[in-house]
């Protein structure tokens, strides 16, 4: 049992030192390194102040403060990635979430901790209700997932921009957003941080993404979907019908994110903020990076969540532009990209006689 133990955990290892994201990691790190070696800078010193900025005593609470957005959206867009579908509407279902919630909590009569719970729900149903209608257009008008869902975000955004700038802005603000929420109609913090309950509720939305996807039938109806969708379909699995569903939880992590966002500190809707660290982008290259793999995912977000808060860190520092991080997520997808490219060509490379492999959204 023991030698079954160890023999297990070997293969794992192994696994996760082939792991294509994880060479990944590496090459940008050392890209990294080359440009702050051009610039005169101490990659070490950079690097360390990267990590004691991010994981340190004071800066542990920002980094879980912005994984709560990063791991939220990243399993959101994972969702329907891992079947091979492209979501990019995520700031629109985010936004939306975001002015459900704050609609909710400002105008339902309830007491504070239902009014918060209520909130959540809409935020969850406007999200599910508008990611849903992209996966109408692709199943009922042939408009493909990917520039639904992309156009899709705009309106949504420019709607929830009218309601905070004019019927549910605060009177005498200049300030495009809505009134305080009430006392009380907000998330527990933990103790005198900033990281709130949101984050129990990501956590809880990625832990269901990995339990439906390694323990149910529909979790391997999604992989087979993704991996081979022409084989999905002769096996009898309903695309049109998966799309919607999966497009529709999708949103729903995605507006409960925006929800969890207004019912957060300053506990408003600001038109803008939920939207303009461009966390969205960033859970899609967590996404991406993880191949959409529930795990894989959660921390390829906080890997990504880090860098970001380290590079505040180290702009004090070393004088270093914090925008090397983004250039280092930037690095990362290209080589990964790269190294999949490498790897499907060399599949291909045997027998001119065989098939060539279907390729799905999620390979791009």
């Amino acid at each position: 049992m023991a030698v079954d133990s160890a023999t297990g955990a070997r293969s794992v290892a192994g696994r996760a030192l082939r792991s294509p994201a994880l060479h990944s990691v590496v090459a940008a790190v050392l890209v990294g390194a080359l440009f702050l070696v051009g610039t005169g800078a101490d990659p070490i010193g950079a690097y360390g102040s990267v990590l004691s900025g991010a994981l340190g005593p004071d800066g542990i609470g920002s980094t879980l403060t912005t994984g709560t957005s990063i791991i939220g959206l990243a399993v959101a867009l994972a969702i329907p990635m891992r079947a091979g579908l492209l979501n990019l509407g995520g700031d629109g279902q985010l936004v939306l979430g975001g002015i459900a919630a704050a609609a909710t909590g400002l105008y339902v009569p309830l007491p504070a901790p239902l009014a918060v719970l209520a909130a959540l729900l809409a935020g969850m149903l406007a999200g599910a209700a508008y990611a849903a209608l992209a996966a109408v257009c692709q199943n009922q008008f042939g408009v493909p997932l990917l520039v639904s869902s992309l156009l899709l975000g705009y309106p949504a955004m420019s709607f929830a921009s009218y309601l905070a700038r004019f019927p549910l802005k605060e009177e005498g603000s200049s300030l495009p957003q809505t009134r305080r929420l009430p006392e009380g109609v907000e998330l527990p913090a933990f103790g005198s941080s900033t990281v709130t309950v949101g984050l129990v509720l990501v956590v809880l939305a990625a832990a269901a993404f990995l339990f439906a996807d390694a323990r149910t039938a529909t979790g391997y109806e999604i992989r087979m979907t993704g991996l081979n969708p022409r084989f999905a379909a002769y096996a009898g699995i309903e695309g049109p019908r998966l799309t919607l569903r999966l497009m529709g939880l999708s949103g729903a992590v995605a507006g409960l994110v925006g929800a969890i966002g207004v019912l957060s500190f300053p506990y408003r809707f600001i038109d803008g903020s939920l939207t303009a660290a461009g966390h969205t982008w960033t859970g899609l290259t967590a996404a991406l990076l993880a191949s959409a793999a529930p795990l894989g995912t959660a921390l390829a977000a906080l890997f990504f969540a880090a860098l970001d808060v380290g590079g505040l860190a180290m702009e004090r520092a070393t004088a270093v532009p914090r925008e090397l991080t983004q250039v280092l997520q930037a690095v990362v997808i290209v080589f990964l990209a790269a190294r999949l490219q490498l790897t499907w060509r060399r599949a291909r490379k045997p027998g001119p006689a065989a098939d060539e492999p279907v390729r799905t959204e999620g390979d791009l």
